[in-house]
């Protein structure tokens, strides 16, 4: 074996150490008993301690579930409405359409602190604050813009003789999104999910100042109560905390396998 390939190798391992430390961390914490957490959180736990995840989903199971009632819609309705307005500025032809683009896309860049004031007022003069409907309504509108642009570059990615012989036999822009755009944008529509799904589930400011009440509590806040006030435990936020990134994992997992399928079977076609 080369030298080259030796240091790659090298490198590649301290790479992945040091990426995979934070979470073994979580994970060994989370597993140790408050004895244990004396000897800090890289020294391996004595003797595995599962009650902190009993201590943790105690606290944080509603909003776990309050979650999972946000995210998905948020996710499904953002991902869908980016698709649709991404095929809008990817075929229509209309004046000022990149100027449109630009300052949709800015919109993504708008710190969420610079929105909160004028975000609160407007949810509760329509009722929506503190409610999961009011949290869906607002990662839906923040999500917009950089859904609408993954999916345009997506679009551009596709042949554009498919579609333009489409339009020769007379297809509208609705036959050209259900018919041809929807079955090969999968693994767009996979990737995109993965990135609102991840951003929505795991956003806090939104999740603190919007979700006041017990009912529309987050995880993300739940989790960051669980360390209280007078005595850290570590174990059970930690616990908290691995109980938290399950649903992202599962999710990230299941998407991927649809990128890459769409990807090979693009392959195949090709």
């Amino acid at each position: 074996m080369d030298k080259g390939r030796i240091f790659a190798y090298l490198i590649t391992i301290i790479a992945c150490t040091l990426y995979l430390l934070p979470l073994y961390t979580m994970v060994n914490v989370s597993l140790k008993s408050p004895e244990d957490l004396i000897w800090g959180p890289v020294a391996p736990a004595r003797r595995l301690y599962f009650n902190s995840y009993l201590q943790a989903w105690e606290k944080i199971s509603e909003p776990f579930f309050n979650s999972i009632k946000m995210t998905v819609p948020a996710t499904l309705i953002s991902t869908f409405l980016g698709s649709i307005s991404g095929l809008g500025f990817y075929r229509a032809k209309f004046k000022y359409k990149d100027l449109l683009l630009f300052l949709i896309v800015l919109g993504f860049y708008v710190p969420p602190q610079a929105v909160l004031i004028p975000l609160v007022k407007f949810l509760a003069d329509i009722g929506l604050y503190s409610t999961i409907a009011g949290l869906v309504l607002t990662h839906v509108a923040y999500g917009m813009p950089i859904t609408t642009l993954l999916f345009k570059n997506y679009y551009e990615s596709i042949p554009k003789e498919i579609l333009d012989s489409a339009e020769v036999d007379g297809a509208s822009l609705t036959t050209l999104y259900r018919s041809i755009l929807l079955p090969l944008s999968l693994p767009g529509f996979a990737v995109v999910s993965i990135f609102q799904f991840t951003n929505i589930w795991n956003e806090f400011l939104f999740a603190l100042v919007l979700g006041r009440g017990r009912a529309s509590q987050l995880v993300t806040v739940a989790i960051a109560n669980l360390k209280g006030t007078t005595l850290a435990a570590w174990n059970v936020q930690m616990a908290g905390a691995v109980i938290g990134a399950i649903p992202v994992a599962i999710f990230y997992i299941f998407a991927t396998k649809l990128v890459i399928k769409g990807l090979m079977a693009g392959a195949i076609k090709g």
